[in-house]
C-alpha cells in the first residue's frame, strides 16, 4: 500500500489577542476542575444556551461545541469517537453534539484535553434537534446530572433584513407570542438553577452582563466592517475565529469584552500601516459551517499558490449582527429570550439565513465561497441548498465540501484541496479573466 501522505494542521497565528484568548481559556478551564471539585455546579450546554443567565448568576459552564472543537484542535477526535463504535453506535451518529458523551466512555477521561472535562451536574438542552436531544440524555447518565430541555416554538415569519432591526427593534421582529413563550421557558430554567444551586439571579448582574456583551458585540462589528472594508485584509480567518470563538463562550464578561476590543486594536492597527495578511492577495474567500478545527490550517493552504484568502467566518459576523440588544433594562430576561429565540432559526430558516450569507459576501467583496456540510448533522437537512442557490444567483460561486469537522479521520485532505483548487481555476480566475477581457474591449 502507498504511504499516506502527511500534512501540517496547525495554523499559523499572528496577533496577540488570539494568544491571550487562548491561554486564558486553558488556565480558566484548570480553574474550573478545582471549582467543580469543591462542590460547585458545573454546566453543560449547547451553543445557544442562554449563557448570559448563567454567568450573572456565577454558575461556571462549557459549552458543548467548544468541547468538541477543544477536543478536535487536540487531535483526540478519532479517540473518543472509536469510543462510540466500541459501545456499539452508529458510525454516523453526529459528531460535533456527541463529543462530551464519547469523552464520557473514556476509561482514562484524564487524559483528555487540560484535564479532561470535569462531570457536570447540570445539563442545558433544547428541542431543536432529534439526534441532539438523545445524546443529551445520554450525557444525563453518564454523569448522573440534573437536566433542564427548553422547548422550541417555530417562527413561521420573519422581516427581511433581519440585521437592521435585531437590535433595537428586536420585539417586533420576534413577536409577542413567540416572546412570552420563550420568556415563559428562561424563568423556568432560572427557577430550576435556583433550586439545583442554590443561588439567586440578581437582575442588576444580568443587566451589567448584557452591557457586556453589548460591548464586546460592538467591537466585533466594528472589527468585522474593517475587514470588510480593507483589501488586502490585514488578517485572516485563522485569527479571527480562534479569538472570537473561544472569548464568545466568556460572553457577558469583562474579560471578553477587553478582548474583542483588543482584536479590534490589532486588527486597526495592521489596517492603518497598511499591513497585509497575505500581501500577494488576489481572492478573497468566505466559509460557511462549522471551523474545521482539527485542520485550521487548511484555511491557509491556498494563499501562496493563489493568493486566495478566507477573510470570512460566521463566528465574527454573527457576532456583529445577531446579539447586541439595545432597551432591555425593563426586562433583561426578555432580552435574553430574544436572542436565544432568534439565532437558531436565522441560521436555518429559507430564505432570511440565506439573505445575510449574499449581504456579508457582497460587503466583503467575496470572489468564491466554501461550505462545509457534515452530513451526519441532522439539523443539516436541505437547507443549505438554499443559501448555495442564493449566493449562484448573486454570482458568489460556491464549492461544498461534504465532510466532517470533528472527526479527522473522515477527512481525506487531497480530495478537499482539489475541490477547493477547482473553485479557484474554474470559476473564480475564469471569470476573473472573463472581466478582464471585457474591460479591454470596452
Amino acid at each position: 500500500m502507498p504511504e499516506e501522505k502527511s500534512y501540517e494542521t496547525r495554523s499559523v497565528k499572528k496577533l496577540e489577542t488570539t494568544k491571550l484568548v487562548g491561554q486564558y481559556q486553558k488556565e480558566w478551564f484548570m480553574s474550573l476542575h478545582s471549582r467543580v471539585a469543591s462542590g460547585e455546579p458545573f454546566a453543560y450546554v449547547q451553543a445557544n444556551a442562554p449563557m448570559e443567565i448563567l454567568r450573572a448568576m456565577d454558575i461556571p459552564y462549557v459549552v458543548n461545541q467548544w468541547w468538541t472543537a477543544i477536543c478536535s484542535a487536540k487531535q483526540m477526535g478519532p479517540r473518543f469517537y472509536d469510543l462510540l463504535a466500541e459501545a456499539g453506535y452508529r458510525n454516523d451518529i453526529c459528531s460535533y453534539c456527541s463529543m462530551g458523551y464519547a469523552f464520557s466512555l473514556d476509561p482514562r477521561p484524564e487524559e483528555g484535553p487540560w484535564g479532561g472535562l470535569p462531570h457536570p451536574s447540570i445539563v442545558i438542552g433544547s428541542e431543536t434537534c432529534s439526534s441532539g436531544m438523545k445524546i443529551e440524555e445520554l450525557m444525563c447518565e453518564a454523569f448522573r446530572a440534573d437536566f433542564f430541555r427548553i422547548q422550541h416554538r417555530h417562527q413561521d415569519v420573519f422581516l427581511d433584513n433581519w440585521w437592521e432591526k435585531s437590535c433595537d427593534q428586536w420585539e417586533t421582529l420576534i413577536g409577542k407570542t413567540r416572546l412570552d413563550f420563550y420568556e415563559m421557558e428562561l424563568r423556568l430554567l432560572i427557577e430550576f438553577l435556583e433550586k439545583k444551586t442554590g443561588r439567586v439571579l440578581d437582575l442588576n448582574r444580568l443587566i451589567e452582563t448584557l452591557n457586556n456583551v453589548n460591548r464586546q458585540e460592538g467591537w466585533y462589528r466594528k472589527t468585522r466592517d474593517l475587514i470588510a472594508a480593507t483589501i488586502p485584509t490585514p488578517v485572516t480567518v485563522t485569527d479571527t475565529i480562534n479569538s472570537v470563538m473561544q472569548a464568545q463562550w466568556h460572553r457577558g464578561s469583562k474579560w471578553a469584552a477587553d478582548m474583542a476590543k483588543n482584536l479590534y486594536d490589532e486588527v486597526r492597527d495592521l489596517a492603518d500601516r497598511g499591513v497585509a495578511a497575505v500581501p500577494n492577495e488576489k481572492i478573497r474567500l468566505l466559509w460557511i459551517g462549522r471551523g474545521l478545527w482539527f485542520n485550521l490550517a487548511f484555511y491557509q493552504y491556498f494563499e501562496e499558490k493563489y493568493g486566495a484568502v478566507f477573510v470570512w467566518t460566521m463566528y465574527l459576523a454573527l457576532a456583529a449582527d445577531g446579539y447586541i440588544r439595545n432597551n432591555f433594562e425593563d426586562n433583561p430576561v426578555r432580552a435574553v429570550a430574544s436572542r436565544f429565540s432568534f439565532l437558531e432559526d436565522i441560521l436555518h430558516v429559507p430564505p432570511f439565513n440565506s439573505q445575510w450569507f449574499v449581504k456579508e459576501a457582497k460587503n466583503n467583496s467575496i470572489d468564491g465561497v466554501v461550505f462545509l456540510v457534515p452530513e451526519n448533522c441532522m439539523n443539516n437537512g436541505d437547507f443549505y441548498y438554499n443559501i448555495v442557490w442564493s449566493l449562484e444567483d448573486a454570482g458568489f460561486p460556491v464549492c461544498v465540501l461534504r465532510a466532517d469537522p470533528a472527526d479527522a479521520k473522515k477527512w481525506t485532505q487531497e480530495n478537499m484541496v482539489a475541490e477547493v483548487e477547482n473553485l479557484i481555476e474554474d470559476r473564480i480566475l475564469k471569470k476573473k479573466e472573463r472581466q478582464q477581457m471585457q474591460g479591454e474591449n470596452e
